[in-house]
């Protein structure tokens, strides 16, 4: 069995930019964004774990230079679900043709604006969220995967901490076992931390796939995987109230575990 995602894409209407209210005080990339009156949506500055600069170069220096990604963070900031769809769609392309890379620092800004989209940032309209877009977070941790570094994997360690959607999660998950990064087995006790979390909560048969994915690649890029969470974790889907595809995966990776020693 081959983990996939399952969601489908459903286009919507295209909205006209509008003021809205930020639902609590939220310190994003750097910036705070409070309740004091309408305000328009904060564009990305900086990307997670950046400290806002590239060399002598600030980001905004960096979009000015860059007119493809100008266009793609005016998409991405956009309240149109639609408009954000096309950011990605356009980020894609560029790292299919090499354009875009780990240290892509515009790219990796963009990206992670639009992996908290909904979640760290909530936009409000009459009472109502309006921009909370499973989808467009889901396609942003997976971009994120294909780009790798430090900076897509800390992103998605705040992914995991924050968002409740198991697509989301799924993909978060998945993608952090593709960049491979698990210094002191903080990646894999975090993918841990959730899966037994949702075990006990709401078992989700993709996440928890996903999941053991992960901790696949990790224990073969890292000799194995040290956080007994872990461990702890997969066992709690061999055992859990999972379908027989996803326990019988679980199985089979405690096996190649103890091949590490």
């Amino acid at each position: 069995m081959e983990w996939r995602p399952t969601t489908k894409l459903i286009r919507g209407t295209t909205r006209m930019k509008r003021t809205f209210l930020i639902l609590a005080a939220v310190t994003f990339f750097g910036i705070t964004v409070s309740l004091a009156g309408a305000q328009t949506a904060p564009a990305p500055t900086a990307a997670a774990g950046s400290s806002g600069s590239t060399g002598e170069q600030t980001i905004e220096e960096l979009y000015l230079k860059n007119v493809a990604m100008r266009v793609v963070r005016e998409q991405a900031t956009d309240l149109s679900r639609d408009s954000k769809l096309l950011a990605l769609a356009s980020i894609r392309e560029m790292i299919n043709s090499g354009g875009v890379t780990k240290d892509s620092a515009v790219a990796l800004d963009v990206l992670g604006y639009l992996a908290n989209e909904g979640t760290a940032r909530e936009v409000m309209e009459n009472n109502q969220q309006i921009n909370n877009f499973p989808e467009v977070r889901r396609q942003a941790c997976n971009l994120l995967g294909q780009i790798g570094g430090q900076q897509a994997d800390e992103i998605l360690m705040q992914v995991m901490m924050q968002d409740s959607e198991p697509m989301v999660l799924s993909e978060a998950a998945y993608a952090l076992g593709q960049i491979g990064l698990n210094k002191d087995g903080l990646v894999s006790k975090r993918i841990a931390d959730v899966v037994i979390r949702q075990t006990v909560v709401k078992p989700d048969n993709n996440f928890a796939f996903a999941s053991l994915l992960a901790f696949e690649k990790l224990a073969k890029k890292n000799n194995g995987l040290q956080d007994p969470t872990s461990f702890q974790a997969i066992v709690a889907i061999s055992q859990g109230s999972y379908i027989t595809a996803v326990k019988e995966k679980a199985l089979q990776v405690l096996d190649e575990l103890k091949k590490y020693g």
